[in-house]
This record gives structure tokens, C-alpha cells and sequence, in this order.
């Protein structure tokens, strides 16, 4: 069974840069496509980021292409995030997952296995 913990939010002023890691525990998810999601206060969760088990694919929401990178470590059992040129539009808890099966690799609805999440703040 794996457990997923995010970390590396905070708060940025607009235009600055934040890497958020998500890290397995219990067994590695190597094997397995993982995401970023995101979710507002008020918001429905929506997809940002996903790559492919073997890390050779990658997927962007259109309002992230571009400004985030997705990358993965299957030796170190880790997901990380780069996000560069943050807008306040960005404010959300972010979180890791696992894909399931039954959406597209692009579809929020098709994660699961969510972890605690991570508070991002971008200020204007």
C-alpha cells in the first residue's frame, strides 16, 4: 500500500518559483503514472501535471504548459514539481496521486490515493 506526502508549499510573491516533492512510503510506485492535481478553496480538483511510469511522457494542463515541470525519481521514490513564473491564479493545495484506471491521463477524476497536500500561496 502506498502512502504519498507532499511538501514543499509556501507562500511566493507573483512571478517567483516554488518545487513541491511528493514521496511514497511503504512501496515504491515505480510502475505506476502519477500526477499533480490541485484544488482551490470552493473549487473543483483539476488536473496540472502527470508523467508516465517510466518518466518518458509527461502531460500539462494548458494553464501550467509552459511555466511547470513534472519530473520523477523511481530509484528515489519521488514526484517533484518545478513551478516557475507563479501567478496568483495558482493559489491552491496541491497534491500527488495515483492514476487509476477508466479517464484519460488528463482527467482529475481519473487519480486517486491522494496524500495531505501542500498549501501554495502566490501574492500579487
Amino acid at each position: 500500500q502506498v502512502q504519498l506526502v507532499e511538501s514543499g508549499g509556501g507562500l511566493v510573491q507573483a512571478g517567483g518559483s516554488l518545487r513541491l516533492s511528493c514521496a511514497a512510503s511503504g512501496r515504491t510506485f515505480s510502475g505506476y503514472d502519477m500526477g499533480w492535481l490541485r484544488q482551490a478553496p470552493g473549487k473543483e480538483r483539476v488536473f496540472v501535471a502527470a508523467i508516465s511510469w517510466s518518466g518518458g511522457s509527461t502531460y500539462y494542463a494548458d494553464s501550467v504548459k509552459g511555466r511547470f515541470t513534472i519530473s520523477r525519481d523511481n530509484a528515489k521514490n519521488t514526484v517533484s514539481l518545478q513551478m516557475n513564473s507563479l501567478k496568483p491564479e495558482d493559489t491552491a493545495v496541491y497534491y500527488c496521486a495515483r492514476r487509476t484506471m477508466g479517464f484519460t491521463v488528463v482527467d482529475a477524476n481519473g487519480y486517486a490515493y491522494w496524500g495531505q497536500g501542500t498549501q501554495v500561496t502566490v501574492s500579487s
